[in-house]
């Protein structure tokens, strides 16, 4: 049996610290946008120029990512309240304990989060 209440607090910390990190990433982008547009930086010729697309580029990823998963946890914490927290999305089957510890906003069991197509007899 699932420990509900356990993994709604590990959701719970994981949206509390995705909601700390985005304005964080925000405000990266926001400050290597303004490095960029306040200097003659050339980002093919010069050394910083392409420094500062580096950062630019990694923190855009990051936000994607993490806004992504905050998605994703804001999900699986619906499911929680609607008591279909822990079974797969797309075969109704229990999602192991052991991949709800290591993702657990995932709503897939392994065989449909490998991409395998299969259903239920």
């Amino acid at each position: 049996m699932v420990d509900f209440e356990r993994f709604r607090i590990l959701l719970e910390s994981e949206r509390a610290r995705k909601a700390l990190l985005l304005p964080a990433l925000r405000e990266d982008i926001t400050s290597a946008n303004a490095a960029r547009q306040n200097s003659n930086v050339d980002d093919e010729h010069d050394p910083e120029g392409s420094t500062i697309a580096f950062e630019l580029s990694q923190a855009a990823a990051l936000l994607q990512q993490s806004s992504a998963t905050l998605v994703q946890v804001e999900a699986a914490l619906a499911r929680i309240a609607d008591g279909s927290y822990g079974y797969c999305e797309i075969c109704r089957e229990p999602i192991a304990e052991g991949r709800l510890e290591a993702r657990p906003w995932t709503p897939y069991c392994i065989n449909h989060a490998r991409g395998k197509t299969w259903t239920k007899p």
